[in-house]
């Protein structure tokens, strides 16, 4: 049985994986340009409704991983490399950003228009790589943990909730954030998130190599 400490571990453990991934500091500015033109109400009433539209785009990825994973027969070592790879670009985008930015330059009609869903729920939030952790989360539990399941999946989900409710309030406050951070504190905290990406990747790839190679008989 699952004792109460192994719950609110699975908890942090998977803030410290979905966080990173998420890096709503990053997006911050992105999140300002886009809802420019809107008042604070508004603005906080897209930033609550991307990271409910990600909340339920990731739970939804959590709940029907196995699923996937058996109707197209990947085997879990395949998802950690698979997830381990694109980490490993998003991480490798954010450590080493390029130069140019891409224009922000939508009038006021685009810029006031709904952008809850897309660009910020997916992909910026429920992004490829953050999918691909919830999906390698939810294979990893129901292998490993069979009979525990049904208790630690709502740990995950806690987990992820904990994560849109603080890119919720990262988008509040992106405001007054940007302002006081600046341009080059956003950027170093990108590039420390980007770092921890790879660290985080590394191990995908390193666990995923060696369940293949534990799964393949001996020639």
């Amino acid at each position: 049985m699952i004792t109460v400490g192994v719950f609110f571990e699975i908890i942090l453990l998977t803030i410290g994986a979905l966080l990173p991934i998420m890096n709503p500091f990053a997006m911050a500015p992105l999140f300002i340009s886009l809802t420019g033109s809107m008042d604070d109400k508004r603005r906080r009433r897209q930033a609550l409704k991307g990271c409910l539209f990600a909340f339920a785009v990731l739970t939804t990825f959590l709940m029907i991983g196995t699923a996937i994973v058996e109707f197209f027969g990947i085997s879990i070592a395949g998802i950690r490399v698979a997830g381990g790879l694109i980490i490993t670009v998003i991480g490798m985008r954010m450590l080493f950003p390029d130069i140019a930015m891409p224009a922000q330059n939508g009038t006021g009609d685009e810029a006031a228009a709904d952008i809850s869903f897309t660009p910020l729920a997916v992909p910026s939030i429920a992004g490829p790589g953050s999918i691909s952790v919830v999906l390698a989360a939810a294979s990893q539990v129901r292998s490993d943990h069979p009979a525990e399941a049904s208790i630690i999946l709502p740990a995950v989900v806690v987990g992820i909730a904990l994560c849109t409710l603080i890119a919720f309030f990262v988008f509040a406050a992106a405001g007054y954030m940007v302002r006081f951070l600046g341009r080059g504190g956003i950027d170093a905290m990108t590039r420390i998130f980007g770092f921890l990406l790879i660290c985080i990747a590394m191990q995908f790839l390193m666990t995923g190599i060696n369940d293949f190679f534990q799964i393949v008989p001996d020639a």
